[in-house]
């Protein structure tokens, strides 16, 4: 592939550009030099680049996370990659965790407000304002 613009760069990637231009001043995707009077021409490899970065994102790591990756691209430092990637695993596992508690106290609330006829308060309602029955849904 040849030498694009930001704006052809940005389309290959299915990004604004202005995610391009954020990007740089993160550090994260260096910039081209600029010829006098010209644009910046991004090479091939700023695609990959720029293409890790969303795959990256896409699983959850921050641009923080993305970053340390890409310092690591070298493959001297996998044990450190795979350091990184444990620790996101440990969130996503806590956040799965975390979410199931929340739909089994979702499922006993709406459980109870269909169960509730008539001029009767509705417990739903009643657990959110008084947060009794939603202690069991925090960590």
């Amino acid at each position: 592939m040849q030498e694009m613009t930001i704006g052809q760069l940005a389309e290959a990637a299915e990004v604004n550009v202005e995610t391009v231009r954020y990007y740089h001043r993160r550090g994260l995707l260096p910039a081209p030099p600029r010829p006098i009077g010209g644009i910046r021409r991004y090479p091939a490899d700023m695609l990959t680049r720029l293409l890790f970065i969303k795959r990256s994102q896409s699983l959850g790591f921050s641009l923080d996370e993305v970053e340390a990756l890409l310092s690591l691209h070298d493959g001297r430092a996998c044990s450190t990659a795979r350091a990184i990637a444990e620790n996101k695993l440990a969130e996503v596992r806590q956040r799965i965790q975390d979410l199931s508690m929340l739909e089994g106290a979702l499922t006993t609330l709406v459980q109870r407000c269909s169960r509730s006829k008539g001029k009767v308060s509705c417990p739903l309602i009643n657990a959110l304002m008084d947060g009794s029955d939603l202690a069991h849904s925090k960590r």
